[in-house]
This record gives C-alpha cells, structure tokens and sequence, in this order.
C-alpha cells in the first residue's frame, strides 16, 4: 500500500509540473463587432528576429485599446523571381530567419494570450513563390497558360514573383487546408487575414474555414477577408472583409467631395450585409502606406486624426497600422526594413489611445444604431444603443467650418469625451480645422 501511494505521489508532482499545452489558455477572442485590431508588419519592428522586438513592444501595442493582432506574413519568401515580398511564399509551414523561429512565434502568441488580444496571421492561398515545393513536385496545383504547359503568374496583375494556384484542383485544395490547420492547432493561433480572398473561390473559403472551426474546437477563430465580394460572407463564411470603398470615398471626401458622400459609402456597404458581419475600416495598411501615410493623405496630423474618427465609428471594425499610431511620416515599403521612431509624437499616440477607448467603453459608439445628417463640409451622425446616446460631428475641412446641430440636441447640454469640457449647444456649433466632437448629453433623460 505504501509503494502504491507513494507511486500515486509522484504521479501527481510529475502532472502538475508538465508545461501547459500550446492550446491551453483562459484567452477568448472578441465578439467580430466588438474587435479593434492592429496589423503587424515585422519590418518595421527589427530589420532581424522582428518577432521578438514585436513582442518587446506588446505593452506599447496593447496600451492602445486594441484586442486582436494581425500578423503580416512570416514564411520564407521565395527568391526565384522573387522581390523580397512577404507574399510571396516557399513553405507555408514555417518561418522565415528574418523574422525568427517557430518557438518565437509561439512565444508572441501566447504573450498575446497573456496580454488579453488575440493573434491572427495573413495567409496567402491565391498563389506561391515560384520555388515553392508545389511547383516541381505538383506542377498540376497551378494555373496554366492556353496551351497547357506554362505555369502563370496571377492574372489580370502583375505579380510576375509568384505562381498562380489551380483551386480546380482538390488535391491541392487539401494541401492548403492542412497548411492552416497546422497554425490553429499547432501554433494556436486565433484565425486568418486572408489576402486576395476574392481571387479564391467563396466554395474553397467555406471548406476552408468549417474545417478550420471544427479543428479549433471550443476555441473561437476569426476570419478576415481581403476582399468585397458578397460571397465573402453568404457562401464563404468570413467574420469580416474590407471597407475598401469607404475609404476610397474617404479619400475623396477629405480632398473636397461632399461629407455626405460618406454616408452613402457607409449604407452601400453595410445595407447588404449580413447580420453580425462586419466592415474592416481603416485610413491607412500596409497597401496604402507604400504610397502615403494618413498624415498626408489627409493632409496633416489633425487630418489624420479626423479621417480616423470619420472611419471607425459610423459601424466599428477599427484598424491601426502598425505606425501610424506615432504619425509616421514617410511611405512604407513593405518589402524591406524601415525603422520607426516609437517615441515620435507621443500626443498622437494619446490620442489613439483614447479614440480605441472610447470605442471599447461605450458599446453605442462602436455597434450602435446610425443616423446621420446630411451636410457638405462636416460628417455629422448619431450613434445610440437604447442606453447611451452619442453625437458625432467632423469637420472634413482644413478650414473653419459651421455646422448644423440635430434640433432634438439644440439646448441642451453636452460633454465632449476626448477633452471632457461640457458645450452649451446652440442652433449651430463652429468647427476649427478638421476638428472632431464626440458628445455625450449630461442629462440623457431631458
């Protein structure tokens, strides 16, 4: 009896001691609707084992307000052809040295975890680099030119670094699901940006992605499609694609379209769509930021920051790029080493901070009921979930601006949530240069 308990003994001592499982974590992704996400690219972190300088800056990063991660690509990028694009994959179930290691990425994730945000990773399923295994050893899994014997690069682009994948092929389509199964049970990563989701049919998506949840188990994933197809949803089964048209009229409206332009790009994109789907809004990724950066598309830092609020809070889906949140100036090309200054304008950086915590605090502002008011120079809109009720006003011009208060506002009193200073509201209310209200009525019930 001795022996047996005893054995019983160091049983126990050797269960407690094992380390927890890659998958075990209290961690619980975010509602889709209640996500603030920011996107990672690795190059601006560490010209070398970026991963690791990512996760030094996890408090910085998380301080934001922000809950979910999205990882710019991180296998090894293919040479044959290639232009150092991370999206143009060797292997997709490992990791590039430049990045780091396996261990690396795990360890990110589980600081994440830790930290209370989920971690999603970008994944390429439209093509591979043209020294990807697949080529040689399945030339069959790629598209091919008219005449059957030339692998294509995809069309109608002109990506001529990567190869162009045949999803008429089930064989393939069975490689590829595998290669993301091995980031979600593996790795326990918590979903997928996925690029050029409209370049893959919505029929391989929903395989895909009703294979990815049943894999995961109790874990919830999200699913992020860069794309605007209907389909994203209605057959795919995607979480959320891009608001790509809503900033393109943001663009337009900062450069001198009507502010109501905004609310139709708002209603053309969320009239059709799903319940509980939603819209990845944003003024810059790491696409837009190869050209400008929001501190000079939208004309200065103050432009910046009244895009963003024009952006985020008519129906949520907030985006932060990796930089912007420190007004990094200059274009960002994603295909090599640019150092950022995190310490540079520490006010911008405060003011995202508070702009990501209003949004998580008041669940109005982010998923509330939308109306809105038609005026050429300031985006004007009310944001009330039953419970809180809020008025949002944004001056879209580098000039002084009058607008027009909603008549059930006029007389009363309301506190502004950014600075916190109480406005007496009158018939009309004088905006400075892109500037931005977010009010709140001290007395709801009057």
């Amino acid at each position: 009896m001795k022996k047996f308990l005893l054995s019983i003994f160091i049983l126990a001592i050797a269960v407690s001691c094992e380390p927890p499982k890659e998958n075990d974590t209290a961690f619980e992704m975010p509602a889709v609707e209640d996500i603030a996400m920011y996107q990672v690219n690795p190059r601006v972190f560490a010209s070398e084992n970026s991963l690791n300088a990512v996760a030094s800056r996890i408090d910085s990063i998380r301080d934001l307000g922000v809950n979910v991660m999205w990882v710019m690509p991180i296998y090894p990028i293919g040479i044959e052809k290639g232009k150092n694009s991370p999206y143009c994959i060797s292997d997709y179930k490992a990791i590039a040295p430049e990045f780091g290691t396996i261990d690396d990425f795990k360890k990110l994730t589980s600081t994440c975890h830790e930290k209370g945000m989920g971690i999603i990773l970008d994944w390429v399923a439209n093509h591979t680099a043209w020294d990807h295994p697949w080529v040689k050893e399945h030339p069959d899994w790629y598209t091919h030119d008219e005449k059957a014997d030339t692998i294509i690069h995809p069309r109608p682009w002109d990506w001529y670094d990567v190869a162009d994948l045949n999803y008429d092929n089930e064989e393939m389509r069975k490689a590829m699901i595998d290669a993301m199964k091995f980031w979600i049970v593996d790795v326990g990563i918590d979903g997928f940006r996925c690029d050029v989701a409209d370049g893959v049919p919505a029929d391989f998506w929903k395989d895909a992605i009703d294979q990815l949840r049943a894999a995961a188990g109790k874990r919830k994933i999200v699913m992020l499609a860069e794309g605007k197809r209907p389909d994203n949803f209605t057959i795919g089964g995607f979480d959320m694609n891009y608001g790509w048209d809503y900033k393109d009229s943001l663009v337009k409206v900062f450069d001198g379209a009507p502010a109501s332009d905004l609310i139709a790009a708002d209603k053309a994109e969320y009239d059709s769509l799903p319940a509980g789907k939603v819209k990845l809004r944003f003024t810059t990724n790491h696409d837009h930021a190869t050209e400008k950066e929001p501190c000079v598309q939208f004309t200065n830092d103050r432009g910046a920051m009244a895009a963003y609020v024009a952006s985020i809070f008519p129906h949520g889906g907030a985006l932060i790029y990796g930089s912007q949140e420190v007004g990094y100036p200059e274009p960002i090309n994603f295909f090599k080493y640019v150092p950022v200054d995190w310490s540079a304008k520490p006010d911008i950086y405060q003011e995202y901070k508070k702009l990501i915590g209003l949004y998580n605090e008041h669940p109005a502002l982010r998923k509330g009921e939308l109306t809105t008011y038609a005026d050429p120079d300031v985006l004007v809109f009310e944001k009330s979930d039953g419970q809180e009720h809020f008025l949002v006003l944004v001056n879209v011009r580098n000039e002084e601006k009058t607008a027009q208060i909603p008549e059930k506002w006029i007389g009363h009193e309301a506190k502004d949530q950014m600075t916190d200073k109480g406005i007496q509201l009158e018939k009309t209310i004088v905006l400075s240069p892109f500037q931005y209200l977010i009010l709140k009525p001290v007395h709801p019930s009057s």
